[in-house]
């Protein structure tokens, strides 16, 4: 176990890892996650199918950009490795694409360095959502991504454990100040719909206990300022099962669900 993990408090990167069918997670992680999978069915929700279809929503906006010559990315708050991560889907179109993964969680970035000791084309690295620009200016990054060349920053499932509104929109603006032109914001983040209101509280309680310290789902219109400045790929902010999938999904914004979208900056 890392140093300063506490196996008693439920970790979101673990409790999704849980949701994944993943075996990297504490009893307290699971008692969490069955929680909001309860709360999860009250509001017509599937909460593992959620986690499975975000991690298709990345294969395929990763995918994309690694076939439009994209061959630079920074995951932050990646979470645990799994199936189909950032480094395996750009490099199986690209040898040379280079990752950056970026989390705060001892356990994540114990069990990712073991995974990819061998690969010079992604390194992993301590760091905080909330302080994007000292991601950006870390030594390490700076020698690992090429800045003056096309990149793109993901922000997968992760600004929703950031409460505050202003401290969330406050830190996507400092990644999108940060991309160059022909560079892309990948997000995707927990949208509130319109559910039943006592389950959506219940969910917040459940987070309230983990390292993340609550999770705040979020409307349309803040999810789409988002990507001010940015162009939009279709088809735009949809459920993240809805962005380019192999076959037709309709797209059901009164539900409540994970949102994605691609932005480009021109």
């Amino acid at each position: 176990m890392p140093a300063g993990v506490d196996p008693g408090i439920p970790s979101v990167a673990r409790m999704y890892d849980y949701y994944l069918g993943g075996k990297d997670n504490f009893a307290s992680d699971r008692e969490a996650a069955e929680k909001m999978i309860v709360i999860g069915r009250r509001m017509g929700n599937d909460v593992r199918e959620m986690a499975r279809e975000n991690r298709g929503f990345l294969g395929r906006a990763v995918r994309h950009l690694a076939e439009s010559g994209v061959r630079q990315f920074i995951d932050i708050g990646a979470g645990l490795p799994t199936r189909e991560n950032v480094h395996q889907v750009a490099q199986r179109h690209s040898s040379d694409a280079r990752v950056v993964y970026v989390d705060n969680d001892p356990t994540v970035l114990v069990h990712a360095r073991t995974l990819l000791a061998g690969d010079p084309g992604t390194i992993v690295l301590p760091g905080d959502l909330r302080s994007p620009s000292a991601i950006f200016d870390d030594q390490a990054v700076r020698a690992h991504i090429d800045f003056g060349r096309p990149f793109a920053v993901l922000l997968l499932a992760v600004l929703h454990f950031v409460q505050e509104d202003e401290a969330a929109a406050q830190i996507v603006s400092q990644v999108r100040d940060r991309l160059t032109p022909g560079s892309h914001l990948v997000l995707s983040h927990v949208y509130r719909g319109d559910g039943d209101q006592t389950a959506v509280s219940a969910g917040q309680r459940v987070y309230s206990t983990t390292t993340s310290g609550g999770i705040a789902g979020r409307d349309l219109p803040q999810i789409t300022s988002y990507f001010t400045g940015l162009t939009l790929l279709d088809p735009g902010i949809v459920q993240v099962q809805a962005w380019r999938p192999p076959g037709d999904v309709p797209v059901d914004l009164a539900r409540a669900g994970i949102l994605g979208a691609v932005g480009r900056m021109d």
